[in-house]
């Protein structure tokens, strides 16, 4: 697995170390591991995530928020980077108008007057509905409740048992992520999931599936479990079980 340095992240994301050092002080992004010296080093999964992070950073999304976002239950990777294309749209639209205006402006001096290219109206709307949506999830709200109503080290042993799961799924990599008993362990794993954490439909399992590599923790603790390679096998059976629940 290749490993970049704080220097090496600085020059391929254009960040600076106080930047990452910020970032990690505060859980938004952690280094893969940090050296007995005290470097940190990252991996192509922290890159992906600090990649998520500076759209998010681009569209004026306040850390907190993001850090929020990123960990939630119910984030889906793929329903998110629709939204971030949809805000990127709106934002460059807007960008387009001011400069129409300044070229107008250029051309004809006093006589322009134009205020409706400052109108940021629709693009505050929708980042705010995609706000909500994160922060507000029908799947987190229902975790929240969850976890409001659950016993004294309930959500603890729940824990225990999808990480108890997940080893097992790690257990048939040899057979590969499409064979017959990896197929039955992800629905159990969907199944477990929706029993008592929240309804984990398809699409919530397959964004589930790949924040197992895409995040460096939850892949550590996921190896952890398993043995190393588990969680990309489980982000792997996820995936085939998905594509065979569409048909």
């Amino acid at each position: 697995m290749r490993e970049y340095t704080v220097a090496e992240v600085g020059r391929i994301a254009g960040v600076s170390a106080r930047t990452l050092h910020h970032y990690d002080a505060i859980g938004l992004l952690k280094p893969a591991r940090v050296t007995g010296a005290g470097y940190r080093l990252y991996s192509d999964a922290s890159l992906r995530r600090l990649q998520s992070i500076l759209l998010f950073r681009e569209l004026e999304f306040p850390l907190k928020q993001i850090a929020a976002i990123l960990d939630s239950p119910g984030f889906d990777p793929r329903e998110a980077l629709g939204q971030q294309i949809r805000l990127l749209e709106l934002q460059a639209a807007h960008t387009q108008k001011l400069i129409g205006l300044a070229r107008r402006l250029q051309q004809g001096g006093a006589d322009v007057m134009e205020f409706d290219p400052f109108d940021k109206s629709e693009l505050k709307a929708y980042a705010q509905e995609a706000r909500a949506r994160w922060g507000g999830t029908a799947a987190y709200q229902e975790y929240e409740q969850r976890q409001k109503a659950a016993p004294e080290g309930g959500l603890d042993e729940a824990n225990r048992q999808l990480m108890a799961l997940l080893a097992g799924l790690g257990a048939l990599r040899d057979q590969g992520p499409a064979c017959e008993a990896a197929q039955e362990k992800v629905a159990e794993l969907q199944n477990f999931i929706t029993a008592h954490y929240y309804t984990c439909t398809d699409g919530i399992l397959q964004g589930l599936g790949e924040m197992y590599t895409a995040d460096e923790r939850m892949r550590r603790n996921i190896d952890a479990a398993g043995g190393e390679g588990t969680a990309e096998f489980a982000q792997k059976a996820i995936a085939a079980y998905c594509q065979a629940q569409r048909g």
